[in-house]
């Protein structure tokens, strides 16, 4: 496809999925200024690939644009409008409309002396990379493009509109961003642009948590995750995000007794995904890539010429929580991908199904409603080469889950409860309400996991028990 015809197919395709957008520009070329379509949303049309969310960038002045808005828009909020921005929701889709800008930076910090810009041109060469920096004038249609960004969108390379050093000082952040478009789109970045990266990663300890986790999470979500991570630690900026993920990069023993667990955590990462049934799954994928991050600290050479690393399931859930934590997610993200590395090594002990029921009712009651996700762990963490190995493997695994589904379907384990509430333990020992009842109510849990569903007549007997052991009259 010619230049010429990328451009008015990327008007046309604007068009036909967004009326709305002319329509806006209409409103404000009647009101005496000029409303382009910017950014992400043009490279998007041009991908074919267009949402309801739309950019648009405009001469007026913020003020000016809630008076151009006011009435046609259904509704309107300006909480970004210090920052030139004024966000508008018409028939469903969401618009956001900034002011040319010009900002200037300290650079020291992610803080802009906000300064309004005069020109299209101006406003462009302040954007993250040339391929979003294109615009489409939408009272004219008039595509404007001064960085060569739609050569950039069909070569699929990210380069800066000005030089990455400017760019990357003004936000140290678009580095990351770098990242996750290559995850996003399959894009490469442009030599000049990785250079820039690796000599200037330290940059992102400018940047607050909140920001970097919100990009990696945007990264983890994209359709080619590992290669955004790779450019993340091939260039340093994992060292300042992620410290953990280089950290896997073991040195291979003269002996060729372990796998590198840096690649084994990224194929791993690759084969969750390829078992992810809804959509991309943030903690499916988190685990997937930290599954193995206690391994560096467990490692010991043994006598033998071995190589072993035992616990690392439980020092690497402790470092995802720190980790996690650090990063800013929330206490669920951080609690399930947690326990899901703290699980997943258990499988191992099933061998080839000595498990007895009460180890399966465990094994279900502590992934709770992980279940699925651990199952997708387990599956993905195997990588042998071995194909007979491998399929052993899946075939274990697969008896694992059947007997799940048969005690599930016996014994509702989703809901795993004592035969006797917290009530009736307290009728029948004359308890009042505290941690004694606590401490019965666990006992005849373990006892209902140990042995499966009990009369009521057994459940009493076994608390009468209990309670004559621990001296409760």
């Amino acid at each position: 496809m010619n230049e010429l015809a990328a451009k008015r197919n990327a008007v046309i395709e604007l068009m036909r999925l967004q009326p709305l957008a002319d329509e806006l520009g209409g409103l404000f070329a009647a009101a005496g200024h000029r409303l382009y379509l910017v950014g992400g949303s043009v490279r998007d049309a041009l991908l074919g690939r267009l949402s309801s969310d739309l950019d648009f960038t405009t001469d007026a002045r913020p003020e000016r644009i809630l008076e151009i808005v006011r009435g046609w828009a259904d509704g309107v909020w300006d909480t970004g409008i210090e920052f030139g921005t004024v966000g508008v929701t018409k028939r469903g889709s969401t618009l956001e409309i900034t002011t040319f800008r010009a900002d200037s930076y300290d650079g020291v910090s992610r803080n802009p002396e906000v300064t309004f810009g005069d020109t299209i041109e101006g406003d462009l060469l302040r954007r993250d990379f040339t391929v979003n920096a294109m615009a489409i004038e939408l009272s004219t249609k008039e595509f404007v493009d001064p960085h060569n960004g739609l050569d950039a969108l069909a070569r699929r390379v990210l380069d800066t509109p000005a030089t990455p050093q400017e760019s990357f000082a003004d936000d140290p952040l678009r580095m990351l961003r770098a990242t996750r478009f290559v995850s996003q789109l399959g894009f490469e970045p442009a030599p000049r642009v990785v250079e820039a990266m690796t000599a200037m990663a330290g940059q992102l300890e400018r940047i607050t948590a909140e920001r970097v986790q919100a990009e990696l999470s945007k990264l983890m979500l994209g359709a080619y995750p590992r290669r955004g991570l790779e450019l993340m630690v091939d260039t340093g900026l994992a060292g300042h995000v992620l410290p953990e993920l280089p950290g896997m990069r073991l040195a291979i023993d003269e002996h060729h007794q372990h796998k590198d667990v840096y690649q084994h955590s990224l194929t791993v990462l690759d084969q969750a995904i390829a078992l992810e049934q809804d959509g991309p799954d943030l903690t499916l994928r988190l685990a997937a890539l930290l599954h193995d991050i206690g391994k560096p600290a467990t490692r010991r050479f043994e006598s033998g010429g071995g190589v072993s690393f035992h616990h690392h399931e439980v020092v690497g859930a402790k470092m995802v929580r720190k980790r996690l934590r650090a990063l800013k997610y929330s206490k669920q993200i951080v609690d399930d991908v947690s326990q899901l590395v703290f699980l997943h090594l258990r499988f191992h002990g099933y061998g080839k199904g000595e498990w007895t029921d009460s180890a399966v009712r465990r094994y279900v009651t502590d992934a709770g409603p992980l279940l699925e996700r651990l199952h997708k762990l387990v599956r993905a963490d195997c990588t042998t080469r071995n194909k007979r190995k491998a399929a052993m493997l899946q075939r274990t695994y697969d008896e694992l889950e059947e007997r799940i589904a048969r005690l599930a379907a016996a014994e509702d384990l989703a809901r795993v409860r004592p035969d006797l509430d917290g009530n009736e333990i307290m009728r029948l020992l004359g308890l009042p309400p505290g941690p004694l009842v606590g401490q019965a109510w666990r006992f005849l849990k373990e006892l209902r996991l140990d042995r499966g569903p009990l009369s009521h007549d057994e459940a009493v007997a076994e608390l009468r028990r209990w309670a004559e052991e621990n001296g409760i009259p």
